[in-house]
Formats: structure tokens, sequence, C-alpha cells
């Protein structure tokens, strides 16, 4: 079954199509053959800027994770082989505290229906009743509905652009993860090598980015970038010191 053939996916389809198809009408001008790309770029800016107050809360209660992280120590240390009792008593604290340990795949959980709805842009030959044009937009010579396995030579030197800008925002993010773990010395060991394999997950969207088409892949590239750079700045701005930790917020 085709979920875009129910109506309210269909007309969220529309509606997309309709948006970047008009920002890159809106380009074209200036920018030529990259206006589909750029519209793209700023589809996602305009997703993440909607999506600022939900990273607000999103840092503030990591902050505010950081914050308990002692009381959640020492509750670990005092019903230590009492998992049950310990779940019981983490959770309360949780709502005792006003945190949720679930903040964090907030971001990544809405920005999942925009994904899967710019994918559909540049798989479909048709959008509702019409042809689809986006499909013959391209990048460096690439289709924009291509994936890395029919870009050809040299179109995949593109791909491999993206995947190195998203190494390196994934390797910022796991050494900034990884400095705030050991900022904390009072997670236990479980928990730290927990937070070191988490670390690595950052990693994994260059793996999605591999078999989407470009234009997902280039969505994926940006929202990174912009995720690395709000942590950043909302860090400094909201993080308060915690005793005994240095904060990171790069």
């Amino acid at each position: 079954m085709d979920p875009f053939s129910f109506a309210p996916i269909g007309a969220l389809l529309e509606g997309a199509y309709a948006l970047v198809e008009g920002i890159a009408s809106l380009l074209d001008p200036l920018t030529g053959g990259l206006s589909a790309a750029l519209a793209i770029v700023a589809l996602t800016a305009i997703v993440r800027t909607a999506l600022i107050p939900v990273g607000v809360s999103q840092v503030k209660a990591e902050w505010a994770r950081r914050r308990i992280a002692p009381k959640l120590a020492a509750l670990q240390r005092k019903h230590k082989g009492k998992p049950e009792v310990l779940q019981q008593k983490t959770m309360a604290l949780y709502k005792a505290e006003k945190v949720s340990p679930f903040a964090g795949i907030l971001p990544a959980l809405l920005q999942a229906p925009v994904i899967s709805l710019v994918y559909a842009l540049f798989i479909r030959t048709s959008i509702g009743d019409h042809s689809n044009a986006l499909l013959g937009e391209s990048l460096g010579g690439v289709t924009l509905g291509s994936s890395i396995f029919h870009a050809g030579w040299p179109g995949v030197l593109v791909f491999v652009a993206l995947f190195v800008v998203m190494a390196a925002v994934a390797w910022m993010t796991r050494r900034t993860t990884l400095r705030l773990a050991a900022d904390q010395p009072e997670l236990n060991p479980t928990m730290a090598q927990m937070q070191g394999v988490l670390s690595w997950l950052p990693f994994l969207t260059i793996v999605f980015a591999a078999i989407v088409p470009l234009a997902a892949a280039l969505y994926l590239t940006t929202t990174t970038l912009w995720t690395l750079g709000e942590r950043a700045v909302l860090r400094r701005r909201y993080w308060r010191p915690v005793e005994g930790a240095a904060v990171a917020t790069a």
C-alpha cells in the first residue's frame, strides 16, 4: 500500500513539493542550477528554526540530568543489586526534579517525517496529479534523486564531500559527548561505558546518507551541522556551572 495515497499524507507531500519548488524558483535568478539543492538547505533551515524551542528544552534537560547525576550515583550505590527498586527510585527522582530522560531523542523523532517527505520528493515520478519536476534537478552533475550507487564518476565525489562533512561533525559531537562524560566522575563504570558506546551513534547518519537520494543526504548534512552549532550556542546560553564539572560547550 502506498502511504501517500492516504489523503492527509499526500497533502503533506504536495505541500512540501510546492515549498521546495517555490524556494527554488525564488533562488533561480541568483543561483541557477544550484537552486533546487539550495532549496533543500533552506527547507532544512526552516524546519530547524521551527524546532529551536525543542532544542532549548533539550539542552535544559541535558543540563538538569548533569545536575542530578550525583543523586543518581547515590541511588545506584544505595540500591546496588536491587534493579527493580533502583528503577523505581530513579524514575521518582526524574519526576521530582522535573527532568525527562527521553528529551534527547525528541528532535530526531520530529525530523523523521520531514526526512521521509524529502526522500519521497526525489524518488516519485509524480506528485499528486502532476509530474515531478524536481527529479530533473541536480548538484555537481548528480541528480538529486540519485543515490551514491548511481552517481557514477566524478559525481560520487559530491557524496564523498557530504560524508566528509558529516564525519567531521560526528567526530566533534563524539568528542564533546566523551568530554561531558569525563566531567562527571560520579558516573559508574557501566554508565560511562554506555556513554562511550552511544558516542558513536552520530556516525550512523553517514550510513543512512549512503543509501538515500542526494537530496536527503544534503538534508542530513545540513541538519547535523545545524545541530552542532545550535548545541554550542544553547549550552552557553542555558547551562549553569555544575559543582565539580567543567562545562563543555562545543
